[in-house]
């Protein structure tokens, strides 16, 4: 009998030595840092159920997604099905802090990988601590040059950059030019931190490219309380394009004072970002009837993959995904499928899975031309479309080959 509970005892002792380094290795940790409360509270929140409703897609089997990375098993396949944890920390806009929190996330919590951080300014602090610990970071949404414009080897970013909204907005104004509509003058109107310099400089220097005259630009400090004086120069000038670079409550505060001031351009373009925040139509679609935005994500004809994922993140939130929410969910996804590929949380086999990222048009839930990155971790071809609010929505209408809605220019505005 005491031969027999020995055995047994070395056998559970056994059980519980392989048990332990299994379970373990069962989770892989992503550490998300982004701006749940706060000015741009609305647009973090909006992320945060995007990476949730990605997650339960990489953890759990969902074969109707078609082609979409790791939906058809249930966790990562080359890990055992190892499923995927998610750490959020709210940076509340501040870079210090994002900067903080980074670092927290990786000595103490342990992360895997790092994903953030909504505006440029907080992805450029935090990047630099995953620079520093050589833990890999991909960045869904900030769009300022400078972030991958390091030298470092530890970034990628999935979304669109500065340079290339600027050379569509372009592409946009000569096709506009060939259907008889006038552009012979714009301006540009931008917050003055990270994301908001540096997508006015390379709009200002492609428009130069493109012979068509800047008539104002017009930094302006975020989360002004009062526009007025910015409205009445744009009023002056009279561009036929007004573009904005700015965050939520901004975009809420110029639409506003645009109506109070009785100035209506022929055509408002919002560079995402305070334009695409969930609370923007609620606030102003009876002001802005026909501003523009630009945006990779639409919904899609139904029963395709683009709706099936929407309506998944209907059912989470009560609202359709938003172009930053879904950027955010496309860069998930590609961060899951390297991590998958590396088959492996070490970090350095994950960095170059990233390098290897080659995804095609048909694997993905954007208008990108696939995900691929070049020596600066930058994306090298994503894209993308631009949108209209049209009612109490935003209807896709260019380019041309890709709208499910007739452009309407001028736009209407309050005049509707």
């Amino acid at each position: 009998m005491k031969r027999f509970c020995l055995l047994i005892g070395a056998a559970a002792a056994a059980a519980l030595f392989t048990m332990v380094p299994t379970h373990a290795a069962d989770l892989v940790k992503i550490g998300i840092l982004w701006p749940l409360t706060g000015n741009a509270a609305a647009a973090g929140q909006a992320s945060k159920a995007a990476a949730e409703v990605a997650a339960d897609i990489v953890n759990n089997a969902h074969p109707e997604l078609g082609d979409l990375p790791l939906a058809e098993s249930a966790g990562l396949p080359n890990m055992g099905g190892a499923k995927l944890e998610l750490v959020f920390v709210d940076h509340q806009g501040n870079p210090s802090l994002a900067q903080q929190l980074a670092t927290r996330l990786i000595t103490q919590d342990k992360v895997n990988v790092l994903m953030g951080a909504y505006q440029s300014s907080c992805s450029f602090t935090a990047t630099a601590v995953a620079e520093r610990y050589g833990i890999p970071f991909m960045v869904g949404e900030s769009a300022a040059g400078n972030i991958t414009g390091r030298g470092f080897k530890w970034v990628f970013r999935g979304t669109p950059i500065a340079s290339d909204y600027a050379r569509t907005y372009m592409r946009f104004f000569a096709d506009m030019k060939r259907q008889g509509r006038k552009v012979d003058t714009i301006a540009v109107v931008n917050e003055n931190t990270d994301y908001g310099t540096s997508v006015a400089d390379a709009i200002v220097d492609e428009a130069k490219k493109a012979d068509i005259p800047v008539a104002a630009r017009i930094p302006y400090i975020a989360n002004s309380s009062d526009v007025s004086a910015q409205v009445l120069q744009l009023k002056e000038k009279k561009p036929d394009v007004v573009i904005f670079i700015s965050y939520t409550a901004d975009s809420i505060l110029y639409m506003k004072t645009m109506k109070n001031l009785d100035y209506e351009p022929p055509m408002v373009i919002g560079d995402d970002t305070g334009f695409s925040d969930p609370s923007f139509i609620p606030a102003v679609a009876d002001v802005a009837q026909g501003a523009m935005n630009r945006s990779a994500w639409a919904v899609g004809k139904p029963g395709s993959t683009t709706y099936k994922i929407n309506e998944m993140y209907k059912a989470k939130t009560g609202r359709d995904l938003d172009d930053t929410s879904a950027r955010n969910m496309q860069s998930f996804f590609a961060l899951a499928d390297a991590i998958n590929r590396a088959g492996s949380t070490d970090p350095e086999r994950i960095r170059e899975a990233l390098t290897k990222t080659d995804l095609k048009p048909n694997q993905l839930m954007m208008g990108y031309q696939g995900v691929k990155f070049d020596d600066t971790g930058q994306n090298i071809l994503a894209a993308t479309y631009l949108i209209q609010l049209q009612d109490k929505k935003y209807e896709l209408v260019w380019p041309d080959n890709a709208a499910t809605a007739k452009l309407q220019w001028p736009m209407a505005g309050w005049k509707k």
